[in-house]
């Protein structure tokens, strides 16, 4: 029988980004279909649909690559199983690339259909990620890694990449 690797040695694999992932997307969603019902008030400005699903299309792919890049390109489970902290390819732009990417998917699909009442959640997805970054993974990297994490903090920023970090 082969030995079993013990579990502790290691932070979780899916971190909090399960719960992260799903109150966005369910919040998305309610928000647009109560939009469509009428029930949340619906603003759009014909001139500007182009450019918002542009910005949306771009936002969208951008986010997609993000996770690609995140959580294939750079073998994110293998290095979170051996104690690994990334920080390079996307992880040198941005310290979340996959909540960041759920949350640049997300503002795309806002984006595309083009409700100006509800460009407000992206701010929303930010300040969710930020407060559940902070109280779960955050202090478990430090923890676990100390000085090296702290380090990495003051180079890159938490989940927008290359945004003027509040810290």
């Amino acid at each position: 029988m082969a030995p079993q690797k013990d579990e502790k040695n290691h932070l979780p694999v899916l971190g909090v980004g399960p719960v992260y992932v799903i109150i966005i997307v369910i919040l998305t969603t309610t928000c647009i279909v109560l939009s469509q019902m009428g029930v949340l008030p619906y603003l759009r400005i014909r001139a500007t649909i182009a450019v918002f699903h542009t910005a949306g299309t771009i936002f969208f792919v951008a986010g997609i690559w993000l996770w690609v890049s995140a959580a294939i390109k750079e073998r994110l489970q293998d290095n979170i199983i051996e104690n690994k902290l990334i920080t390079t390819g996307v992880y040198s732009v941005v310290r979340n690339p996959i909540y960041s990417a759920f949350s640049f998917v997300l503002t795309g699909v806002l984006l595309i259909y083009g409700n100006l009442y509800l460009f407000p959640l992206s701010l929303l997805y930010w300040a969710l990620l930020t407060i559940m970054m902070r109280a779960t993974e955050e202090k478990w990297l430090l923890e676990q890694f100390g000085d090296e994490y702290r380090d990495y903090c003051k180079r890159v920023n938490r989940c927008i990449p290359w945004f003027p970090k509040a810290e």
